[in-house]
């Protein structure tokens, strides 16, 4: 598969998870009777889309050129998401004092989504990698 497959495969897939997990955390939302876009939810599943991209992207263009780093690159874009999380939304959470479940939920839940997305996928490329040496 070449490089522009596996960027595209990856980057669909993961708007199609995240666009579900999106759905159905709204439903959840509704169900329980809370306000379906408040804590910057579209930001928050927009934000962990992109930088899982950004990561995946940066990972495989990396993986022959550092692979003996690339755990250590990988776990460099959590800290990255985390860095943002403490940035972007950290304050808007703690403006009024207290981090809710709401905004927890907000931000944990498309940042856990789109970690075992990159996961999934970057064991695949390290995989691939590993049969290519065979």
């Amino acid at each position: 598969m070449g490089n522009k497959n596996v960027l595209a495969i990856f980057l669909s897939g993961a708007i199609l998870v995240m666009g579900l997990a999106f759905a159905i955390h709204l439903f959840i939302l509704s169900r329980i009777g809370l306000p379906l876009f408040d804590n910057m939810i579209l930001l928050c599943y927009v934000v962990n889309l992109a930088l899982a991209f950004i990561i995946f992207f940066a990972l495989y263009r990396l993986r022959y050129k550092l692979s003996s780093q690339i755990g250590f690159l990988f776990m460099g874009g959590s800290l990255l998401k985390f860095l943002v999380f403490f940035l972007v939304f950290y304050p808007a959470y703690l403006a009024d004092g207290d981090m809710s479940r709401p905004e927890f939920a907000a931000f944990f839940i498309p940042y856990v989504i789109s970690l075992v997305w990159e996961t999934v996928w970057v064991a695949r490329i390290l995989r691939n990698m590993e049969n290519e040496k065979s």
